[in-house]
């Protein structure tokens, strides 16, 4: 480490990476360079036998608790597996309305319905901040400037063969990539956005991503949050043979605390434990709750980073070039802060605040009549699909947005 970190640091504040990105990257690097193990083997943890499920909570719901609450999107996402260049909150989802204007509406609503303010923020990243920030102008009501967005931090390649920065001078954007959505936390510290949340008086974050509409601020949820102390809470929903692939919530065997297990996580020989669904029974759905004030503890604790769980992601420096230097992308994942913060809770969730979009599958389904617009702007199922959504498997012709609109000329 004191032989590779001066080259990373300095590129870093060449760069001009603020202070929290430089050390939660030096964090990730000492994992690799420690020789660590990044696996979490099935003989390190337990499964999950039963949690609350949000139906069945006695809470009653506390609309004074929106005052100390703010909701944020994660938007830093380009859709380019959809074959999108540009933010993929910007798609035009149902009656005329993109991701980012249902978002808007349906803050707009509950500010409405409970007579009381509430702050909305976006990570975005240097790729769609411009795109969004000139698409949310027509809704100044949800704020500007450092009070409506940050931008989430980049982080050095690393060369595969000598844990060397990763150099391509053909294209240095090339050298960069985003840390993963467990940047979330860095980023928010180096922007100050923690620090003025806290000052302003907010104590509580509900997080989730701008493509699932699922995803509402709830105050059932966000009373329940706050009534149980904890300083997480993440949404999790059942797995079905479908999830099997995805990662899943465990117990650590040695603290008895939450964790999340990723894919990239799981030896090969724990395959088939991981697939268990009946073993491994919830997942992780990215709806966050998050105590702000218990995240700064944290970082205070551990000198200005948090100890996530890293994953390596074996690449290609540029991407598009498999004969390119081999290297590795730091990264690490924000629902996997629940074992950094001890007390950490989970809750069910009914299938409809998972609804994200991944492919021009789900974006059809969810243009199709098989959904409603509510008025208070939720998408949800029709009621004659019986809580069943439609399965939509289209031809790989239409893995892209254009391609997939040539199918419904007429629009949605």
């Amino acid at each position: 480490m004191e032989q590779h970190w001066p080259a990373y640091e300095a590129k870093m504040k060449a760069e001009g990476l603020n202070d929290a990105a430089i050390a939660a990257f030096k964090y990730n690097l000492s994992v690799l360079l420690s020789g660590a193990s990044t696996m979490i083997p099935e003989s390190d943890i337990g499964s999950v036998e039963s949690l609350p499920v949000m139906e069945s909570l006695d809470v009653t719901p506390d609309p004074a608790l929106l005052k100390c609450t703010v909701m944020l999107k994660l938007n830093g996402g380009l859709g380019t597996g959809m074959g999108l260049d540009r933010a993929k909150s910007l798609l035009t989802v149902a009656e005329g309305n993109t991701f980012l204007d249902l978002i808007a509406k349906q803050v707009s609503s509950m500010k409405s319905q409970y007579k009381a303010d509430l702050a909305f923020m976006l990570m975005n990243s240097f790729s769609t901040s411009a795109d969004t920030l000139a698409a949310l102008a027509k809704y100044p009501e949800l704020g500007t400037g450092s009070d409506l967005e940050f931008v989430q931090n980049k982080a050095p390649k690393v060369r595969a063969d000598d844990s060397t920065p990763a150099s391509w001078p053909r294209d240095p954007s090339h050298e960069w990539c985003p840390p993963g959505h467990g940047d979330l936390y860095p980023a928010m510290l180096g922007s100050g956005t923690l620090d003025r949340l806290l000052a302003k008086g907010f104590k509580y974050m509900f997080v989730s991503n701008s493509d699932n509409l699922g995803a509402t601020m709830d105050l059932k949820l966000l009373t329940h949050f706050a009534s149980t102390g904890a300083p997480f809470m993440m949404e999790v929903a059942a797995r079905t043979d479908a999830d099997k692939k995805g990662g899943h919530l465990a117990k650590d065997a040695k603290t008895g605390g939450l964790l999340l297990r990723e894919s990239a996580q799981c030896p090969e020989e724990d395959e088939k434990a991981f697939q268990d669904v009946s073993k491994y029974k919830f997942f992780n759905t990215n709806n966050l709750w998050v105590d702000l004030v218990a995240l700064k503890g944290i970082f205070e604790k551990h000198g200005g980073s948090i100890p996530m769980p890293v994953m390596k992601n074996a690449k290609t420096v540029d991407p598009r070039d498999k004969k390119s230097t081999p290297v590795l992308q730091l990264e690490t994942a924000m629902g996997a802060a629940i074992s950094c913060f001890e007390g950490a809770t989970a809750v069910v969730i009914p299938r409809e605040r998972f609804a994200p979009v991944k492919t021009t599958n789900d974006l059809l389904a969810l243009r199709s009549d098989a959904y409603q617009l509510t008025k208070d702007f939720r998408i949800t199922l029709a009621p004659e699909r019986n809580g069943v959504p439609p399965t939509i498997k289209l031809d790989g012709r239409y893995k892209f947005v254009d391609a997939m609109e040539t199918l419904i000329p007429e629009g949605a």
